[in-house]
Parts: structure tokens; sequence; C-alpha cells
């Protein structure tokens, strides 16, 4: 039998991405001791006060069908949030989605026809290949340097832009670095946006999980609100991944089409989980402030344990729940290293290249274990690259007993 064409637009690498993932899940359920750093999936459980605020929703009756473009009271409720930004926005410029990653898609195949291009800053998250081009749009990846900590350029953006450029895609706080885009920066990406009559799709489910710096909603820039699109969730600020809450805002005009999509394809996110949301944005649980300290936190192991390594360089990111670790001195491969990672010490970990380009010969790590049980996988992978190292020159490391046994 005969599949469309739209199965091969959304196959490929970035499906390919998750197999070391799966693969450590396996071993997981066959009873081996696997530490797994592969998925950004919080470790935390979602807050007691918003499970029981679902649970009265649904004692309460809340088993209907909802609003398709969700319940004005969560929409104002998120609203509110955006005005408390600067941004002059209602709910009807908000529509809610079962997760950002719904959102993504819903925007995109609203925004998007055959053959036209969208920039994407590289690496950058795996569905979003797959994403645009099930719209027949193609992504158009733009480099980030690692060695400059992956922070965008303008400029770079600038010189990809075509007659055929229809949108930016960009992320900030970033997945997989966690690098954050400043303010000069998004000034000089709304100047281009504004001269060249361009979309933004504006990716923002880190912006509650920043450590240093402040996140900026771009469609607070001047005239970039009419061409703005921003995409959010609960899934990672309030450990809420399976909760599948998200929203788009924008133009009144695009949350038209997509409320007409929503019709045809998702009909509404659950009321009782739209309850337990609206709880949580007007009375944001003690917990949230906890679960950034402690990504902090954890990020602080991870450096702590890797800076002596001569192996390995960890980027610090100040944002998010992930962390790029170059291992270009090791000889091997992102996905070898990664392979290996997990077949010799039980440590899974995706590779920078499922991310783009850009990031071959780094692999990310999350910040997903508590901070004994990373620190301990951090120092494993630093024993590991520095075997790898040894493979690749058995002089690279100092003459030390330890290093000189690792090495034979």
């Amino acid at each position: 039998m005969r599949y469309s064409q739209l199965t091969d637009r959304i196959a490929g690498d970035g499906a390919a991405a998750w197999d070391i993932h799966y693969r450590a899940l396996a071993r997981q359920a066959n009873g081996d001791d696997i530490t797994i750093l592969s998925v950004g999936d919080p470790d935390f459980d979602t807050p007691g006060a918003i499970v029981e605020s679902a649970v009265t929703s649904l004692r309460g009756g809340a088993t209907h069908y909802s609003d398709v473009q969700g319940k004005l009271a969560l929409r104002q409720a998120i609203a509110d949030d955006y005005r408390r930004q600067g941004l002059a926005v209602g709910p009807d410029n908000l529509i809610v989605t079962a997760g950002a990653q719904c959102g993504l898609y819903a925007a995109a195949q609203c925004l998007l026809d055959p053959g036209d291009e969208v920039l994407v800053p590289e690496p950058c998250y795996v569905t979003y290949e797959a994403v645009l081009r099930a719209t027949g749009a193609e992504m158009v990846q733009v480099p980030m340097d690692g060695e400059a900590g992956f922070r965008l350029d303008p400029a770079a953006l600038e010189a990809a832009i075509t007659p055929r450029t229809r949108a930016l895609l960009l992320n900030s706080p970033h997945n997989p670095s966690g690098q954050l885009i400043d303010a000069d920066t998004w000034a000089a990406i709304a100047e281009l946006c504004r001269r060249h009559d361009l979309w933004l799709i504006s990716d923002e489910v880190y912006a509650e999980l920043i450590f240093e710096g402040e996140h900026l909603c771009p469609a607070t820039l001047p005239g970039m609100a009419e061409r703005s699109v921003v995409i959010s969730s609960l899934s990672k600020s309030h450990a809420m991944t399976g909760w599948r809450l998200g929203w788009v805002l924008g133009p009144e005009a695009l949350i038209q089409h997509l409320s007409h999509l929503a019709l045809c394809m998702l009909y509404g996110c659950p009321d009782f989980i739209q309850d337990a949301a609206c709880d949580a944005l007007k009375t944001p649980p003690h917990e949230l402030a906890e679960m950034r300290e402690t990504y902090r936190a954890r990020r602080d192991v991870v450096c702590e344990a890797l800076a002596g390594c001569p192996a390995v360089t960890a980027v610090r990111p100040p944002a998010g729940m992930f962390m790029m670790v170059d291992i270009r001195a090791t000889g091997l491969s992102s996905q070898a290293f990664a392979d290996r990672l997990l077949d010799e010490e039980g440590i899974s970990v995706l590779s920078g290249e499922a991310f783009g380009p850009s990031a071959a010969g780094f692999v990310r790590l999350g910040l997903t274990v508590d901070a004994e049980r990373l620190a301990a996988a951090s120092q494993r992978l630093a024993s590991f690259a520095e075997r790898a190292l040894c493979e690749r020159d058995p002089h690279a490391l100092p003459p030390t007993p330890a290093s000189e046994a690792d090495c034979l």
C-alpha cells in the first residue's frame, strides 16, 4: 500500500536522534543501572497544588468538551502574564494547545506554504525540521559557533535571507545550549524582520529557567507584535511535561486560523487540565523557584566535575536544563562518544550532531537527575573521555600512575 509524501517529510535524522535514548530505556527496563541524561523530562513531580486542582476539577464534572480555543479564564491568565512583560494582548491573542510542540506544528501549518524558507539557527531542537517540512517549507540552517558558546549572530541571519524567506524560528533560552539571546541581538533581529517583512516564531518554553541574565519576549519590541508568534508551555517550568498544556500567542487573525485548525485536529484540551493550569498561573507554587535553583546547582556540579578534565570542556549555560559538552579532544565523533558512553559507563546523552552540523564534536547532557548522581555520572564521563583521548594519543595526559594505567 502507498503512503503520503508527508511520511517522508516528518521522518529522518530528527526522529533517529532519539534511538540512543530508547536504547538506554530498554537497558534500564532490563535492570541495568543506567543514568539517563538524554531527554528533557524534569525529574520533579508536578507541584501538589496543581495536581489537587486537577483532581478537584475532575470531581466537579470537568469531563466534557472544552472551548476549542481554550478556556477564557486560562487565556486571560496567560495574557495577564504577558501584559506584565509589557505586551498589550488579551485572551483573543491566545490559543491553548496540547503542549508547545503541538502549538509550533499548528502555527507552522497556518503561516507557511510549500517553497517558503524558514531560517533556523543551528544547533536547534531536533523536531524543528520535521515540523517545518510537514508544511512543504524548507528549513535553512544558520550555523552558530561552538567556540563562541553558540551565541546567535544577527549578521549571519541577514546573510541567509532570500526572496523566499518567510520566517525566522528562534529559541531563547536555547535548546540544546542553554544560551540566551540578549536585548541588543533581539533589537537587531526585530529590525531584520521589519525590513524584510518576516514572521518571527519565538519558542520560549525555557523562559522561566534562567540563572543569569533576563528573558526578553521579542513581541514587546516596536513593530513586532503584529509579526511575532510566541510558543510556550508549562511543561518545563512547572514539571508538567505529561500534562500537554501549551499555547500560541499572536495576532488575532492567526489565532482565528489556529482555532479552525484545532477544530479539525485537536478539538480542545481537557477542561480539568486547563483548570489546573489556570490555578498554576494565578497562584505560582513555591516549588517553581526551588526547581530553578536546583537546575542552577546541578549545572554548577557538572562544571565542577568536568573542570579538570583535559579531554572535555563544559559550555556553561546561563539558562535551561541542558548543557553542551565539547568532546572534540577525544577524537571521537559525537555519536561514537555517546554510543560508547552508554555501552561502557551506562550513561545516555544525545549526540550534538542530532541538533545540527555546528554541534559536531559536542554532546548534550540533561540536568535531569539529582546532584549526587549527576556528579558521579559527570566524573565517569570525564574518565571515559580521558580513556578515549589516550587511545588517540597515549602521551596526551600527564604521566600519573592512574593515567598511565588508563592508557594501557
